[in-house]
C-alpha cells in the first residue's frame, strides 16, 4: 500500500477511469493532452475490450490506470485490467480525488470528466496505491464485508426466534431487565428452542431438553427453564402450523451461525497475509486521543513562571 512519489514521463500513458454503475468513464492522455476522445464505456468485458482497442493505438509500453475506488464499483474493472497489465493499476480514494479537483478548481463542481481530469492530474504526478500490494487486503475488506451482513442477519434472525418462542410458550423467555433472559445462541437457548419446535410449544421432559443440548446444559440449568415451561400458559390453538414454521427458522439460524464461523477462519487467514495497522477508531482510543489533546493544549495556555 505504498504511495508513489516519482513524478511520471510525459510520454506515459494515462488511463483515469471513472467508475459508474452501467458505465465507466474513460480519458487516455499523455503529457502532451488527449489521446482520444473522452468516452464512456461499459462495465461489461465490451468496454474492456474497446478500451484495450484503445490502448493498442498508441504503442506498446504499459500505461498507467487510475481509477477511484468507489465502494464496489471499480472492482470488476480493477481486477481485469491488473490481469491485463500487472503493476499498472493506481488506486484513489474519493477524497483524493475532490482534494484534485479542488487544487483544479472545480473542487465545487462534480462531473464525470472533471473526476477524470483530477485522477489523469494525481498519476500524472506518481500518487497512487499499487492494486497488485492492495490484493489481500480487497480479499479481507470482502470477507469482513460479508461478515458483517450476516452479523446483522443473525440479529434479525435472533429476533424473530424470542418472538416465535414467546407466542409458543408464553413468558418462558423474559426480556431483559425483567427476569432472567433466555440467551438463544446458548446450547441452553438451541434446545429450549428445538423442544418447542418439537413439541409445539408444550413442557418437555428433563431427558428430552439435554439430548438436544449441543453443548454443556448443566442439571440445575435445565430444571430451571423447565419449571419455567410448565407455569407458562398453553399453546396457542395453531401451534403445530406455529412449531413447523420455528423448526425451520431455527435450522437457518444454525446454518448462518455455521456460515459466521467459517468466515471467522476465514479472516483470521487473511489477516496473518496483511500487514498490520494501528486503528484509532477502536473503544476508547478516540476518546483518548481526544483527553490528551486537551492536555497539550491547556498546557500551552498555561502561562510560563514569572508571569504577571
Amino acid at each position: 500500500m505504498s504511495v508513489l512519489e516519482v513524478a511520471l514521463d510525459p510520454a506515459t500513458v494515462i488511463v483515469a477511469v471513472d467508475p459508474g454503475k452501467a458505465f465507466h468513464r474513460v480519458w487516455i492522455s499523455n503529457g502532451a493532452g488527449l489521446l482520444a476522445d473522452p468516452m464512456s464505456l461499459p462495465v461489461s468485458r465490451e468496454g474492456i475490450s474497446q478500451l484495450e482497442v484503445a490502448l493498442n493505438k498508441h504503442g506498446p509500453d504499459a500505461p498507467v490506470i487510475a481509477i477511484e475506488a468507489t465502494g464496489s464499483l471499480h472492482r470488476p474493472w480493477v481486477a481485469e485490467l491488473e490481469r491485463r497489465h500487472p503493476g499498472s493499476v493506481r488506486l484513489f480514494a474519493p477524497s483524493e480525488t475532490k482534494s484534485a479537483r479542488v487544487q483544479l478548481g472545480s473542487g465545487r463542481f462534480k462531473t464525470d470528466d472533471r473526476d477524470c481530469a483530477a485522477l489523469t492530474y494525481m498519476a500524472r504526478q506518481g500518487a497512487g496505491r499499487r492494486y497488485g500490494r492492495q490484493a489481500s487486503v480487497e480479499a479481507l475488506r470482502a470477507a469482513v464485508r460479508h461478515r458483517r451482513g450476516l452479523v446483522a442477519d443473525r440479529k434479525i434472525a435472533q429476533q424473530r426466534l424470542h418472538d416465535q418462542l414467546n407466542t409458543l410458550c408464553p413468558g418462558l423467555s423474559a426480556p431483559a431487565g425483567h427476569g432472567r433472559s433466555l440467551a438463544l445462541e446458548t446450547p441452553t437457548g438451541l434446545a429450549v428452542l428445538a423442544c418447542a419446535a418439537a413439541f409445539a410449544g408444550r413442557a418437555p421432559q428433563l431427558r428430552s431438553l439435554r439430548c438436544r443440548a449441543q453443548g454443556r446444559l448443566t442439571t440445575s440449568t435445565a430444571q430451571y427453564w423447565l419449571h419455567r415451561w410448565r407455569g407458562c400458559l398453553p399453546p396457542p390453538a395453531d401451534a403445530d402450523q406455529r412449531a413447523l414454521r420455528l423448526g425451520r427458522d431455527l435450522d437457518r439460524y444454525r446454518r448462518l451461525r455455521a456460515d459466521i464461523d467459517a468466515l471467522d477462519v476465514e479472516v483470521g487467514a487473511l489477516l496473518a497475509e496483511t500487514d498490520g495497522q494501528i486503528l484509532t477508531t477502536l473503544p476508547g482510543v478516540a476518546s483518548s486521543r481526544k483527553a490528551q489533546r486537551r492536555t497539550v493544549t491547556a498546557t500551552i495556555a498555561m502561562p510560563h513562571d514569572g508571569a504577571t
